[in-house]
């Protein structure tokens, strides 16, 4: 199985006549590959968020349990993210990354067939946690081999704008599940499974749509320029910025030495992945619980719910997008100044969500009030997120050399996946909200917005002097 990861061998150079066009063409269908990929992988990750109420109305799970169960996820992710970050960077990325697909795609379909019981919630909760715990490591094939193909095909004075892009692609497959999953619920009855187990269409029918997704990206997908017989981007744009590696872009560095040298002993990338906790602390606390607690506060129904967490998500492409843009068109490829300018307003909007009861009460009709305010918080966190999120990857990626840029991306990863999501906004959300309630947990967002603001101006001064 190893030798079948293993990256092609690179081919005889291109007649010289064909390189420009070639180059052109491989560029757009790896970019859309990456694209749907890992907008797949976001089909049949997320999905317990949004079955949540309706196992816990049916009495299959409780509040807490679903934060554990959700937490495998992001264990799994963190770790898996990491150790196949290093592995991806000796792998062939089209395989990696359709295989992952593929399999967690089975994965999910599995946890949407099994028959549970209201009379086995620790069992029940046990069986969810394994099935979420492969789902996770499984993820972990998504990222890392986009990291690879975006590092390979685009040189760093264009990466920055052009990964902004691509990372739109999550928060796309995020909204699009959350369609989804409102189609499949409707799909499932329809098919007889009774109403009160349309949950079951939440991980059904997004997990089909990733299987198809990952037969498009087989077609589209290819490892690096020189396996098409192609010279390196850099030759290509004549385009030699970046951080330079003592070894060829193709070879193969000993896990080891990609670690300490490059990760490890490098305090820029240890305030980065510092910065990452809390930016992943809001990102997926506020994502993940919100339909569970605009439904159990009965402030939105299932559908409506379902919409919030779309647009949530669909806001975070344009926003990103012009988080990127502001990077490259005002701080020169630079991360920092964006990072903290956005986070800045997701506190705002933090706020707006956390306070909605109150500012509603100022309005003739408080409750269509109140549903429009959090939509409209949603819609700010949503649009202003995710250009951290996806500047954080970018740093990771520009603080290394390009055979090093899983593994950066991944210790990166570790840090938010692991602190921020699945100890922060999986295991003890669920515990403070089980315990404490809703209140004091929606405070804990605002909070995590200004520690996230000091940690991603941390690098402000180091990293003006590195992209000069």
């Amino acid at each position: 199985m190893a030798r079948f990861f293993d990256p092609p061998a690179p081919k005889p150079l291109l007649p010289e006549e064909k390189i420009d066009k070639t180059y052109k063409s491989m560029r757009l269908k790896v970019f859309l590959g990456a694209f749907l990929g890992y907008a797949g992988y976001y089909l049949v990750r997320k999905n317990l968020s949004l079955a949540a109420p309706g196992m816990i109305a049916d009495g299959l799970i409780t509040k807490a349990q679903v934060g554990v169960a959700m937490s495998a996820v992001s264990i799994a992710y963190a770790f898996s993210k990491f150790i196949m970050g290093s592995v991806s960077d000796r792998s062939d990325a089209r395989k990696f990354l359709v295989v992952g697909l593929l399999l967690s795609a089975f994965a999910m379909i599995l946890t949407g067939v099994i028959p549970f019981s209201p009379e086995t919630k620790a069992l029940n909760m046990v069986i969810v946690f394994a099935l979420m715990l492969i789902v996770g490591w499984l993820s972990g094939m998504g990222w890392p081999p986009c990291g690879r193909i975006m590092a390979h095909w685009f040189s760093q004075n264009e990466r920055s704008f052009k990964m902004s892009v691509w990372n739109t692609s999550h928060t796309f497959g995020s909204g699009t599940l959350g369609l989804l999953a409102t189609a499949g619920m409707s799909a499932v009855v329809a098919f007889g499974v009774p109403a009160e187990q349309s949950w079951k269409g939440t991980f059904i029918l997004p997990s089909l749509v990733a299987i198809l997704i990952a037969v498009i990206c087989w077609m589209l997908l290819r490892d690096t320029p020189q396996s098409c017989g192609l010279p390196s981007v850099n030759d290509w744009r004549k385009d030699y910025s970046g951080v330079k590696s003592k070894v060829k872009d193709t070879e193969k560095i000993p896990f080891k030495t990609l670690f300490i040298d490059y990760v490890f002993k490098n305090k820029l990338l240890w305030a980065v992945a510092l910065a990452n906790i809390f930016v992943y602390m809001v990102r997926y606390g506020i994502g993940d619980w919100a339909p569970t607690y605009l439904q159990e506060k009965g402030i939105m129904s299932a559908e409506e719910s379902n919409l919030a967490f779309s647009l949530h998500n669909y806001a975070g492409i344009f926003g990103t997008i012009v988080c990127g843009w502001i990077s490259s068109k005002f701080f020169k490829g630079r991360c920092a100044p964006p990072n903290v300018i956005f986070m800045g307003v997701v506190l705002i909007g933090a706020l707006m969500y956390w306070q909605s009861g109150n500012l509603a009460s100022m309005f003739a009709n408080p409750v269509a009030a109140q549903k429009a305010i959090i939509y409209a918080a949603l819609i700010i966190i949503g649009f202003c997120i995710y250009g951290p999120v996806a500047l954080i990857g970018i740093q990771a990626l520009n603080l290394v050399p390009k055979n090093a840029a899983g593994t950066a991306a991944g210790f990166v990863g570790l840090f938010g996946y692991l602190f921020g999501d699945a100890v922060v906004s999986k295991i003890a959300m669920g515990a403070v909200i089980q315990s404490a309630g809703w209140n004091l947990a929606l405070m804990l967002f605002p909070i995590g917005c200004v520690l996230a603001m000091v940690l991603c101006a941390l690098p402000w001064n180091s990293e003006k002097a590195l992209s000069e």
